[in-house]
């Protein structure tokens, strides 16, 4: 069981050089993340007229979204793992993959990244709102359910490709699949509550347009959603070894 390997950390471990190179990535990638999600429903939704809504605004979104994941996982494999999101770096935490103190170290360079990219948009585009995550025609516990849903078969991902050491060749893979799981989850929930499956992604748009509405669902789903992943991998997928918790394994 992953539980008895959930481990604090140390002082040593959080201001050790790796740490902060290790956080830069986080915020960087985050950033081009964010940077190119939320910039293609903004664009999208100048050059229609408001058309962000609409299905091919649905598939511009999921494209862009996958395509930028990608890219932003890819390049903080090396330092980071390559997490891009709170809700994967819980669940490789309740797997005793990360140590606590690490882990909010990425976790303030997620939220850090998200909101930069978002204001950075506001900046230049003109002062154009960025766009925020919204139930329509479900309930705030519907949309609960489909972000934990959403953001397990996210992570769950993560866990198969990335973290689990017997993947083999599916290490290449990696970036890629985890782009692939969030557009088509996006074009799964995309219609009812924006399919955040991160609660960085929503926290800067939130942030930067000051706009809280169920604001929660967004966080607490992907929490959830993540956690069970890392449960559910860590206990039955991968065998159990006496090795010590290496917090740059993932």
């Amino acid at each position: 069981m992953p539980i008895p390997r959930i481990a604090i950390g140390t002082r040593e471990e959080v201001i050790h050089p790796s740490a902060f190179q290790a956080a830069l990535a986080e915020f960087i990638s985050t950033l081009i993340f964010v940077f190119a999600g939320q910039g293609s429903v903004m664009a999208f939704n100048k050059l229609t007229g408001g058309g962000a809504t609409t299905p091919a605004g649905l598939v511009a979104a999921s494209v862009a979204h996958a395509f930028g994941l990608f890219v932003a996982v890819s390049v903080a494999a090396n330092f980071s793992g390559g997490h891009i999101n709170p809700a994967v770096t819980f669940g490789v935490f309740i797997g005793g993959r990360i140590t606590l103190l690490r882990g909010i170290l990425y976790w303030i360079a997620q939220f850090l990244g998200s909101t930069v990219a978002c204001l950075l948009l506001r900046l230049s585009t003109g002062g154009l709102a960025t766009g925020t995550f919204g139930l329509t025609g479900v309930g705030v516990w519907e949309a609960l359910l489909l972000e934990i849903v959403m953001t397990f078969g996210l992570v769950y991902t993560v866990y198969a490709t990335a973290v689990d050491t017997n993947k083999g060749s599916l290490q290449t893979m990696a970036p890629i699949a985890i782009g692939f799981i969030v557009g088509a989850n996006i074009l799964a929930g995309g219609p009812f509550d924006g399919a955040s499956m991160n609660p960085a992604v929503s926290f800067g748009p939130a942030l930067v347009s000051w706009s809280w509405n169920d604001q929660w669902v967004y966080w607490l789903g992907p929490l959830i959603g993540g956690g069970l992943a890392g449960l559910v991998y860590e206990t039955f997928f991968i065998p159990p070894t006496p090795e010590q918790l290496h917090t740059s394994d993932y």
